[in-house]
């Protein structure tokens, strides 16, 4: 069964794609830049709210699935620069504190908008 899942809490998708697809027990949540839903705009211009707000975001499509935080099994994190990674991370870390996910994280070549982070989540729930 494949279930699309979605929140007006989180910013609204801007292409061609959902929010977030449950698949059985699965939640696999798009790619969430930084928008502030509120606004429209970034939350801000450095990392760390940068990535507050994206793991923000995800946070509401979690909770519109019936999910949060400890369920996500998987993240991948995309950055515009590796050298933030290590203020990403601290931020991240605020997020998932134990029984934390599997995550990749890695520079890319840009993203949307000129976001400095990207974050996409797989959840898992019985």
């Amino acid at each position: 069964m494949k279930q699309i899942i979605a929140s007006s809490s989180a910013p609204g998708a801007i292409g061609p794609y959902s929010q977030a697809v449950r698949a059985g027990n699965s939640l696999y949540i798009s790619g969430q830049i930084p928008i502030d839903p509120a606004t429209g705009e970034f939350a801000g211009n450095d990392i760390v709210t940068q990535t507050r707000q994206s793991l923000k975001n995800i946070g509401e499509i979690l909770k519109a699935a019936g999910m949060d935080y400890g369920d996500v099994v998987k993240t991948t994190v995309l950055l515009q620069s590796i050298g933030d990674f290590a203020e990403m991370n601290r931020e991240y870390a605020k997020f998932f504190e134990t029984d934390c996910p599997a995550r990749a994280a890695f520079e890319v070549g840009a993203l949307p908008k000129g976001a400095l982070v990207e974050i996409e989540a797989v959840a898992y729930k019985e």
